[in-house]
């Protein structure tokens, strides 16, 4: 099927679209029966804002492919049961989260969707090129996981330089902090659920924008397979609210990234 010129796009209303995001670019045309079965095919490759786009996005393809006669089996499959798709065992989570978006908020103000969409794209890359999977994103984080740890530390790197090499609006200084934590928890039909989730957000919230912390846990799993140039140090115990034990904390250190940071937010020390 040919695609689209950008003449045959601009004449299709937004109805023949089944994704139009927060910026207004329009994805997944569905205006005829091959378009439809292509965006069928593509919909899983799309980086959705958050879960209710999703959703909205699902639907109105569903729509679509009824109105052409179209039996979408496989893919309603896969989108009612996305549990399937998650790893079980032990996995890192990778959980990312906006700095000062309050903040940004209250200084971009129409501005701060199409941010907040940018980010979620950028960091949505990263975590499919590190053959991660996206778990979560609610408000202004994202929840991510990966079979293999060194795997989720290359997606954090990336995620921290495309980060600090966007021109941001209004010159803003738009960082994300990242918490990554190794653990063993359940999959249900919501998605994971365990002791080990609670610490990988606790971790993410400690970090400052631009810092990259983990556990010992996920230390001790890329310990071996660093890249060059790439250490990690020991930043001690720290105490959670809500966790049993204290959790030993690591900083990723880079030449090329910030490294320097004031303690850990939300943390006492053990």
């Amino acid at each position: 099927m040919p695609p689209l010129t950008a003449k045959e796009r601009a004449q299709l209303p937004d109805s023949a679209f089944a994704y139009i995001d927060s910026s207004g670019r329009r994805r997944l045309p569905i205006h005829d029966a091959a378009h439809v079965r292509n965006a069928l095919a593509r919909f899983n490759q799309v980086a959705f804002e958050d879960d209710a786009a999703r959703d909205r996005a699902r639907d109105r393809l569903l729509r679509a492919a009824k109105k052409h006669g179209i039996m979408p089996i496989g893919f309603i499959s896969a989108q009612l049961q996305p549990q399937r798709k998650l790893p079980t065992g032990n996995v890192t989570f990778l959980l990312t989260d906006l700095e000062r978006s309050t903040e940004l908020l209250r200084r971009l103000d129409d501005q701060y969707a199409p941010l907040l969409a940018e980010v979620r794209r950028l960091v949505r890359r990263a975590v499919r090129s590190g053959g991660g999977r996206e778990a979560s994103a609610r408000g202004d984080d994202v929840f991510a996981v990966f079979e293999r740890a060194p795997d989720a530390l290359e997606a954090a790197l990336a995620i921290q330089r495309e980060m600090r090499d966007r021109d941001w609006p209004g010159g803003n200084d738009v960082r994300v902090r990242i918490g990554m934590h190794r653990g063993r928890p359940s999959l249900t039909d919501t998605g994971y659920v365990g002791l080990s989730v609670h610490a990988a957000a606790r971790i993410c919230y400690a970090a400052h924008g631009g810092q990259i912390i983990m556990s010992s846990a996920v230390r001790a799993a890329v310990d071996e397979s660093l890249g060059e140039g790439v250490s990690v140090r020991r930043m001690g115990a720290w105490r959670f609210q809500g966790l049993p034990e204290p959790v030993e904390l690591f900083q990723v250190h880079v030449g090329d990234l910030p490294s320097d940071f004031p303690p850990p937010r939300l943390a006492a020390r053990a």
